[in-house]
């Protein structure tokens, strides 16, 4: 930078370069092709890199979007944004003194010492050091600056927003159930996908591992609060209330798979007016939400409402038991018409253990995914399904944890779950891992089957061995391995393979023009999810292989802005909120965020739950709802952590009004 404050270190190139280039915040000069950064102003400090850059007309900018954010609970930051933006147009404009610089930086202090949430402790910060540390460079606006028009981007986020794959405003809908609002509430999720009731049961809240409260009292309950405020929006029967489009465009687009992200990309581009049709391989919507979580986390109903029932009521179209490369290809939905096809068939196939005697076909064998799938279809559709005996699960996800919980619902005499590492080294959410001891789960840590024993044509048992720790991995996680000599067989009636998910590498021929990777992952633009064949999208399991339910949300909206644009203006362009996305995240601003919180503590709230003795009879709903007091309660506890960065540029970005 020229000048700047960051952190509390003063920058000042202004009459002589540095030695070496210095670099504060990488990427930022350059973060827009063609249109370079003049400013850069931010909770931790500002930074300038073009000596024509008026500061005055920054931070006007800048405190004119914080004033926008401001939710007005609070004098400090309704009245002290609003004040501050008056006073710096002002003097911008020469229509005050020099001397309005002092009330100025007077009243940018007392905003961030006094204002009670995180985003007016902040939005003032660095107007505050800029007028302490280079107040000569606060200048009235010239002729020639009050004759261009500005080129600013603004972009409002919070480190819980930021970790959240779709990007949904967490402390918006807070602010919702805070104030009682709940159709508001599931409104701000609806922006981003309509599956707010089942995220609300089972994502894996990377919001909650991000949240600020974690070095006070727990993070907030980000994910009880959005089922709240989803359940409670829809109950008594009532269905979400989604207007109908008011454009009806002609262009026709396929989706394949009717999981999360195709359910997602469908609801988008619906909610744009475009002709949807999903074909699914399943005969039902839902994907791997459906047949891979177990109704007693995720009833069936609540999905439904979220999926099937929606996309009609807003005119798309479904097409089941309809595989791709089995029934169609995509010259076939080339040539009945659709402009763009979005591929989101998941990641359906198990993956083997790979240990001696492993044959898929034998019986008392099962992967994961295909256990689930019987499970389901018998839960559901009341089709035959018995689990007799002793059961073995090897593996350590949540798919495991499905797994060994359905097969003691299934009626299994005993359940027990075989995971190579620890206990503490189970990637699956602690609650699960909770969950499976109170409904009596044997694990059996540090073993690892070598061999599966055979009997006239079934399995019997498998050979297990004891694994030690060594070393830590490059990941900070201890590598295991077999000690020689201790193997031993535990007799069991069924095990189940549940160490992960591949993606079927027969949907796709190579005369399709779409490029996969050696995994069988569809490769996409990262930036826009455009495949090697024009006019083809991919997202979710299929191309990032099997992860979380939010990420496959954030693949189909994502890829439904591109899809809607490519057909609009027959191209694809990076939207300026997904460079600073990208700045933010490479630069870990959100993350290394060294302000100071002493937030009054509040216990977290309890979700209430069936006791363990009887909830293993049944798959009914396990966890339920908050009640109104506690969801309240627990609405207060967000510090509404919301950060403003504001950028100038040299020229007006494209898309930027429409982002702001």
């Amino acid at each position: 930078p020229i000048y700047g404050m960051w952190d509390g270190q003063r920058y000042d190139y202004r009459r002589k370069a540095p030695k070496e280039p210095v670099t504060v915040v990488s990427g930022l000069p350059t973060l827009f092709p063609d249109n370079p950064t003049r400013g850069f102003i931010a909770d931790r400090g500002f930074l300038v890199f073009d000596g024509q850059a008026n500061l005055t007309q920054m931070f006007l900018q800048h405190m004119t979007r914080s004033a926008q954010e401001s939710c007005g609970r609070c004098t400090p930051c309704r009245v002290g944004t609003q004040r501050l933006r008056d006073l710096l147009h002002a003097y911008a404009y020469d229509e005050a003194p020099a001397a309005v610089l002092d009330e100025i930086a007077l009243l940018a202090q007392q905003v961030t010492e006094t204002s009670l949430c995180g985003m007016g402790q902040s939005c003032a910060k660095a107007l505050w050091q800029a007028l302490t540390a280079f107040r000569d460079e606060f200048r009235p606006l010239t002729v020639a600056q009050c004759a261009q028009t500005p080129g600013y981007f603004g972009y409002t986020t919070a480190p819980c927003i930021e970790v959240c794959p779709s990007k949904v405003d967490v402390p918006k809908y807070i602010d919702g159930v805070k104030g009682g609002k709940f159709d508001y509430a599931l409104g701000v999720v609806l922006e981003k996908y309509s599956m707010a009731a089942s995220c609300g049961r089972v994502c894996v809240r990377f919001c909650e591992d991000a949240c600020r409260r974690n070095a006070v009292d727990g993070a907030v309950g980000i994910r009880m609060l959005k089922r709240y405020a989803a359940d409670t929006a829809l109950s008594g029967g009532k269905s979400l209330k989604i207007p109908l489009p008011e454009v009806q465009r002609k262009e026709r687009v396929a989706v394949i798979g009717a999981g999360p992200a195709g359910i997602t990309c469908a609801y988008k581009l619906l909610l744009e007016g475009f002709q949807v049709d999903i074909y699914d391989a399943q005969k039902s919507a839902g994907g791997m939400a459906s047949v891979g979580i177990p109704s007693y986390r995720l009833p069936k109903d609540v999905l439904k409402a979220e999926t099937e029932i929606l996309i009609r009521h807003l005119g798309g179209r479904f097409f089941f038991d309809k595989a791709l490369g089995r029934d169609f290809t995509l010259d076939d939905l080339t040539a009945q018409g659709y402009q763009a096809v979005f591929l989101g068939y998941g990641a359906s196939q198990g993956t083997l253990l790979g240990v001696k005697n492993e044959d898929p076909t034998l019986e008392g064998y099962a992967s994961g995914v295909d256990f689930l799938l019987k499970v389901h279809k018998y839960v559901e559709y009341g089709l035959p399904f018995e689990v007799t005996g002793d059961v073995v699960v090897v593996g350590g996800g949540n798919v495991a944890m499905d797994c060994v919980r359905s097969a003691k619902r299934m009626g299994a005499r005993s359940v027990h779950l075989v995971y190579r590492r620890t206990v503490e080294d189970m990637p699956a959410e602690r609650e699960e891992v909770v969950a499976c001891g109170q409904e009596g789960i044997h694990f059996h840590c540090l073993s690892n089957p070598s061999s599966l024993v055979i009997k006239e044509g079934r399995v019997v048992g498998v050979e297990l061995l004891t694994m030690r720790q060594t070393e830590l991995d490059a990941r900070g996680r201890r590598s295991v391995e077999p000690v020689p000599g201790t193997e031993q067989v535990m007799p069991c009636d069924l095990v189940i393979a549940a160490i992960g998910q591949q993606v079927d590498g027969a949907v796709l021929r190579p005369e399709d023009g779409v490029t996969l990777d050696k995994w069988h992952c569809i490769t996409v633009n990262p930036d826009t999810l455009e495949t090697s064949r024009p006019g083809v999208f991919a997202g979710g399991d299929c191309v990032l292989g099997p992860l979380t339910l939010v990420n496959a949300l954030d693949h189909g909206d994502r890829a439904a802005a591109s899809i809607c644009e490519y057909l609009l203006t027959g191209g694809v362009t990076i939207k300026p909120e997904a460079r600073v996305q990208q700045m933010l995240a490479t630069n870990k601003l959100l993350l290394k965020e060294p302000v100071e919180i002493a937030p009054i503590p509040r216990d977290r709230a309890h979700v209430p739950e069936l006791p363990a003795e009887s909830r293993v009879r049944h798959f009914k709903e396990v966890d339920g709802c908050l009640s109104k007091e506690a969801a309240y309660e627990e609405a207060k506890r967000c510090l509404r952590c919301y950060r403003v960065y504001s950028l100038s540029t040299a020229r007006p970005l494209a898309h930027a009004a429409a982002a702001q």
